[in-house]
């Protein structure tokens, strides 16, 4: 009588937490490369673990700076002039709500230039005002509507933003690093796997 058929088992169940280590031990299935991996890993994980921080306070503090010199210089420049409304400026669909109060839209103005020109130009406006009515415009050192200088704040903002995005850069750069090297490592790898089943094929 045949021995009867083994009952199917399940297939074995991979590790939740994958040994991310091993490429450090000592062990007959590690690879020269394997380790260098290791250290192209560990190397780009210091070098940019530095780097960003560095790199965003440099940018941000840059940028800061740049943005500061251009405001202090627009302000020793411009002024502030009141204008006059050429038209009935638009009115708003919802007079009164909190998206009218925060809407400009540009209209036609008149106004006199440091230089005692008479000019019109295009500014924002808030809705519903009526011909005539008084606008408060910045005018830049040649006398063109311009928008103000950016306040500390803004600048703020912008500083951190470009600061957070160099930074960013930083940390995309060593991880696509680290992708390409463990990419032409891995067709290494395969191709040494295929040289030795071919060689075992042979024998």
């Amino acid at each position: 009588m045949s021995d009867p058929i083994p009952r199917a088992q399940p297939p074995p169940q991979r590790a939740e937490h994958p040994d991310r280590w091993w490429r450090w031990r000592n062990n007959p299935l590690r690879r020269r490369n394997d380790l260098f991996q290791a250290w192209v890993g560990l190397l780009l994980a210091v070098a940019v673990g530095v780097a960003t921080p560095l790199t965003g306070w440099a940018v941000g503090a840059s940028v800061h700076g740049s943005l500061s010199a251009t405001a202090e210089q627009q302000a020793r420049t411009g002024r502030h002039l009141t204008a006059v409304l050429v038209h009935d400026a638009p009115r708003h669909p919802e007079p009164g709500s909190a998206e009218a109060r925060e809407t400009r839209y540009p209209a036609e103005v008149a106004y006199t230039a440091p230089d005692g020109t008479g000019r019109t130009a295009t500014a924002d406006v808030v809705p519903g005002l009526a011909a005539g009515a008084g606008v408060r415009v910045w005018v830049d050192g040649d006398g063109d509507i311009a928008d103000p200088p950016a306040g500390p704040e803004d600048i703020r903002y912008r500083a951190i933003g470009w600061g957070s995005a160099a930074g960013c850069t930083v940390l995309a750069t060593g991880k696509l690093a680290y992708a390409v090297t463990a990419h032409l490592l891995d067709r290494r790898r395969s191709a040494a796997w295929s040289d030795a089943w071919h060689r075992a094929a042979d024998r």
